[in-house]
């Protein structure tokens, strides 16, 4: 790409904006996705001319995104508008990053999973049927509610369970439900629907980690939850 040419004397195809658009942003070069946030030069310099400048002038994005407003504002074809519009969406990258620092829970064992959802469950009088939507390293996105039963029966379908995962964009998830009773143990009827789920998952590529059944510790129970896969049912 010439450095003389001028985005507006580009095929529109080559334009950044239009590639963006096109192609996705990964496909763009640091100048170019810069040469968007400043849309135009000033004093006679082009946007693209603008971002190599400072390309130039700091070397690097980290440094670049370190730099003063008014370190900025010497740059040709940086003015003052241009200098905060780019402090501003640095500053927004690095909240994101910040943000993403902060990462939700690891849930990788039923442990955790009780940990996460034993007091939720603690004051329900009937079950409560959850999915835990978890992403490539099987951390949390968020619970979902699927559907209640009564006192102590559930009425659970694929359907609603891989919608929210789907819409979600689970990488896995756990399933989670209560056990009002108290007792843990899973029924004929959980292990029936967890064997229906770890098919449908299987199908639709979303692995289906644990079904976990919370209730409530006793004298005679040290643990107030099941795993139905510590007990072996998600065995091939």
């Amino acid at each position: 790409m010439s450095e003389s040419v001028r985005i507006h004397d580009m095929p529109r195809q080559d334009r950044p904006r239009e590639r963006l658009t096109i192609q996705g942003a990964d496909a763009l070069k640091n100048e170019e996705l810069l040469a968007i946030l400043l849309r135009s030069g000033t004093r006679g310099t082009s946007a693209l001319d603008a971002a190599r400048a400072l390309l130039t002038r700091f070397g690097t994005l980290d440094q670049l995104a370190r730099a003063r407003l008014e370190e900025l504002q010497v740059v040709p074809g940086v003015g003052p508008d241009k200098a905060v519009t780019l402090k501003s969406a640095f500053t927004l990258a690095q909240r994101l990053a910040a943000e993403m620092a902060c990462e939700m829970p690891l849930l990788d064992t039923p442990e955790r999973v009780a940990d996460l959802l034993r007091e939720r469950n603690r004051a329900y009088q009937v079950e409560q049927f959850q999915v835990v939507l978890l992403n490539t390293r099987h951390r949390l996105i968020r619970v979902e509610m699927v559907s209640q039963g009564t006192l102590d029966t559930i009425l659970v379908h694929p359907r609603e369970v891989f919608r929210s995962a789907i819409l979600g964009g689970a990488a896995a998830i756990i399933m989670v439900h209560n056990h009002p009773s108290g007792d843990p143990t899973p029924s004929e009827a959980d292990i029936k629907v967890t064997r229906d789920l770890v098919r449908a998952g299987q199908l639709l590529k979303i692995n289906l980690l644990d079904h976990v059944i919370l209730g409530r510790k006793t004298g005679e129970r040290a643990r107030d939850f099941a795993s139905l896969r510590e007990l072996g049912y998600f065995a091939e």
